[in-house]
């Protein structure tokens, strides 16, 4: 009986060992060309056919147009959150003047303040809902213009490839 599962054992270890062998023995048939211009890389499939793709973080990295624009964007964001805060702390301000008149101001100032503090609350708000609309916008242009533009890139480039 030991001697079974010994034999069993060996002829097992010696196909692992065939399988091993004609798996890591097989030579890849992939070419990668590099495309300069987007960072994009080629490879042969076992098909034959050529498949063409590139790296997003070598886009991000090498290409001067997403660089710039990406710059523009959070130069934008910038400018968004300084609007903001700078209204806030105006707003802030004027809440401060009116806790300090607290006590002495009459029941008709105090809620002349109430409604003029609800509006400039809705005020913000609504600049800052604006402002995050335009932010979002401008970045959904800014995607698919770089979208756009590798594809077009790509279909110029595949004209000579053949990818």
């Amino acid at each position: 009986m030991k001697q079974l599962f010994l034999g069993i054992n060996i002829l097992l270890l010696i196909l692992v060992g065939v399988l091993f062998y004609l798996h890591f023995s097989t030579t890849s048939k992939a070419t990668i060309p590099v495309v300069a211009a987007a960072g994009s890389t080629g490879a042969t499939a076992a098909g034959g056919s050529k498949i063409g793709y590139f790296e997003m973080d070598s886009l991000q990295a090498n290409y001067a147009y997403f660089k710039d624009a990406l710059n523009h964007l959070k130069q934008k964001e910038q400018a968004m959150n300084a609007e903001l805060a700078g209204l806030e702390r105006s707003y802030q301000v004027k809440v401060s003047e009116w806790q300090k008149k607290g006590a002495a101001m009459s029941q008709s100032e105090a809620d002349a303040a109430q409604r003029e503090n609800a509006q400039m609350q809705q005020s913000y708000q609504s600049r800052k809902q604006a402002l995050e609309e335009s932010f979002g916008k401008q970045s959904m242009d800014f995607k698919k213009d770089i979208k756009k533009r590798i594809e077009e890139y790509l279909a110029e480039y595949n004209k000579q490839k053949r990818y």
